[in-house]
This record gives C-alpha cells, sequence and structure tokens, in this order.
C-alpha cells in the first residue's frame, strides 16, 4: 500500500510539473501541426492560428452589438477548447470596424488575452468604436501587452515566422524572404476609388511553417492591395489565401488573388456579405488555385458562383427549400433593410492542418468532409 501511495504521489507530481512546463498556458497535447480554425461569426472575421508550440494567435474576435458578441466569443471560444488552450497569446486585430474588433470584450472575460496587436487610431470615427477604444480597450491592453503594428515588424511566435506586411494604410517596402518578383499583373491593374475608411488600415500578415505558407490581409482594399504588390509582388507565392473582406468586390484585385498563386482559398462570408460575382470571377479564375471552401452560401453569388455543398460549412437555422441560381440583389443598407437568413443555431469551423513539408487538410467541420493538398513539387 505505501508503494502505491508513493507511486501515485510521484505521478501527480511528475503530472503538475508537466503541465506547469507546457508552454504558453496549452493543455498538453502532442501536436505536430499548424493548425489554423476559419471560425464562423456571421461576416466578420476570427481567424485562430496554433502551431506545434501551442502558442497561439487569434485575428479578430467577430460582431459588435450585445447578442453578437456573446454569439462570436462563444464561437471563438469553441475553437479555443478545441485546440486545447488556456489563453490567448497575440490578439491582432486588423481594423476598427465592428465586425472586426466585436467580441473583443466579450472573448476577455473568457479567458485570458496576453498580447494586444493592431494598427493605431481609427480614421473612421463612428460611435462603437470611439465608445470601445476610449472606454474599454485601455482596460485590456493595460493589464497586458499593447503593439502598434508597423510594416516589416514580425510576431513573435514559437515556430512561425510571422510578418506584418501592411498596417494603418502602409505596405511593406521590401519584399518578404523568397518573394520579389515583377508582378506582370500590375501593368492591366484598373483602379477603384480611394478607400478613406478603416478596411484600408488593415494590419495584413504573412505567416510561414515550414514551407506551408499563409496570407492574411484582413480587409484590405483594391487600392492597397496594389500598393503591395506593384510593381513587384513582395509576398511571393502563397498556400492557403484567407480571402479578403469576406470576399467583397472592393478587395480581391487580381493583382493580387492572381499574383499569389494560392492552392486553396478559405472565404469567411455571410449569407448576404461577400460572395459577389465579380469576386467569385477572379477567385476561380486564378491561376493554381484548386479549391474555394465557403463559411456560407452566399445569396449574393447564388448557384452560378459558388462551390459545391461539400465545401460549405454553415447552413441557416431555416434551411431554404431551394437555392436561387442566379445572384441576388443586396438591398440597401440603413435601417429598414431586412435581416438576412438568421444562423444562431450550431456554427461549424473550416479547419487547416499544415505540415512544415507544404502538406495540408483542409476540414469541413459540419459534415466532416476533408481533403489533402500534397507539398508543392520542388518546395
Amino acid at each position: 500500500m505505501r508503494k502505491n501511495l508513493l507511486l501515485n504521489s510521484a505521478a501527480a507530481l511528475l503530472a503538475a510539473a508537466l503541465a506547469q512546463a507546457v508552454p504558453n498556458g496549452a493543455t498538453a497535447q502532442t501536436r505536430t501541426t499548424l493548425d489554423i480554425y476559419v471560425i464562423d461569426v456571421e461576416g466578420g472575421n476570427a481567424t485562430l492560428f496554433v502551431p506545434p508550440s501551442g502558442e497561439s494567435v487569434l485575428i479578430d474576435t467577430g460582431n459588435v452589438a450585445p447578442e453578437a458578441a456573446v454569439r462570436d466569443a462563444n464561437r471563438i471560444m469553441d475553437a479555443v477548447k478545441d485546440a486545447g488552450l488556456r489563453q490567448i497569446d497575440h490578439l491582432i486585430t486588423t481594423h476598427w470596424h465592428g465586425d472586426h474588433f466585436g467580441g473583443m470584450a466579450e472573448l476577455a472575460k473568457r479567458i485570458p488575452i496576453k498580447h494586444y496587436i493592431d494598427h493605431g487610431p481609427t480614421v473612421q470615427p463612428q460611435p462603437a468604436s470611439d465608445e470601445f477604444l476610449a472606454k474599454v480597450y485601455p482596460g485590456l491592453y493595460g493589464a497586458a501587452k499593447r503593439t502598434i503594428a508597423k510594416p516589416g515588424d514580425t510576431v513573435p511566435v514559437a515556430g512561425l515566422d510571422w510578418r506584418i506586411v501592411t498596417s494603418a494604410g502602409e505596405a511593406i517596402k521590401t519584399p518578404v524572404p523568397g518573394a520579389g518578383a515583377p508582378n506582370a499583373l500590375c501593368a492591366s491593374f484598373k483602379p477603384q476609388a480611394d478607400d478613406p475608411t478603416e478596411n484600408a488600415q488593415s494590419v495584413g500578415s504573412i505567416i510561414t511553417f515550414g514551407k506551408f505558407r499563409v496570407a492574411h490581409l484582413g480587409d484590405l482594399t483594391w487600392n492597397k492591395e496594389r500598393d503591395l504588390m506593384c510593381p513587384i509582388n513582395r509576398i511571393g507565392a502563397i498556400d492557403l489565401f484567407v480571402v479578403s473582406h469576406h470576399g467583397q468586390p472592393i478587395s480581391n484585385s487580381e493583382v493580387l488573388v492572381h499574383a499569389i498563386r494560392s492552392r486553396v482559398a478559405i472565404m469567411n462570408n455571410g449569407t448576404r456579405k461577400g460572395g459577389q460575382p465579380d469576386t467569385m470571377k477572379i477567385l476561380f479564375s486564378a491561376p493554381g488555385l484548386e479549391d474555394l471552401w465557403q463559411a456560407h452560401f452566399s445569396l449574393l453569388g447564388g448557384q452560378e458562383h459558388t462551390v459545391p455543398g461539400m465545401f460549405i460549412a454553415n447552413l441557416t437555422d431555416e434551411v431554404a427549400t431551394a437555392i436561387p441560381v442566379a445572384p441576388t440583389a443586396a438591398p440597401a443598407p440603413g435601417p429598414n433593410a431586412p435581416p438576412p437568413p438568421a444562423h444562431n443555431g450550431p456554427a461549424y469551423w473550416i479547419k487547416v492542418s499544415a505540415q512544415q513539408d507544404g502538406t495540408f487538410t483542409v476540414t469541413n467541420a459540419r459534415n466532416k468532409f476533408s481533403k489533402t493538398y500534397t507539398a508543392r513539387p520542388g518546395s
């Protein structure tokens, strides 16, 4: 009996020591892949990155307003728990629009956040963001650490090379390692009207895990994409493109989307936000693109401009008996606009698990469909 007690005590001490030894508050897991969760926050953004080290980066926290913020914080926490995390090590807020920072305060009630990263003050005063930045945000980062990101900065994440390529309306001037080839698409670029909003201020990241590379540029808009990609491609070839701006056509120009030659794109859209025909045509014609995955079927694209259902992660609470073939025009914005089809029930993420050799698997959590993309030849 005494021997068993001693053995049990030793085992308990060993377990406690191992738990304390796990870095960055992650629970003990045998993780060999970079796991990425593209979380459905109803046309907002929340993307969680967890490399084998267990150190985590969350980009954005979903929507504002009491009910949406609680819903989206809970959805993020579902991914956090699946990843076995005890804290968020780095939170990047791409810009100060409510569909990107809205769930932050609610999330901070649920899990410690150690490092806040953003582009600095808003350039687009709005009641929700003004109040948050004045009254809520200082209390959050005051108990942790805050960094105002600049192009060329790196985020220190064990096991990843994380580079900031855009922030506060500026882009890197020097290409990331391995990039810098002339971009022939610049010659045919047609600018849109300059964007004075927060979208153009987005913090954009290039993430490298061994030979696997990801581009996440927030809501960076059309002309700012040109600044990043012309006259040379400063970010190089990409394996996974998290489609900018929920798949809206004021972003996602050919000068970016076609130049990066991504193998897979994931579009975190809403039922009536993103996925318009102009964007879908650019995505579907992108050189090297093997598959597009979507958070939702987009009414704005219709069946004419969408992917097979196995690549779509979420349905609505009341599933329509018929899905429109033709795109549906978005209603005029304003207080009298009818709401999009509701989706407040179970939400499903799209998960990417990448290996250092460049091989990666994408899984639709709703139907468990997954597909593996082998490493590029010669990579």
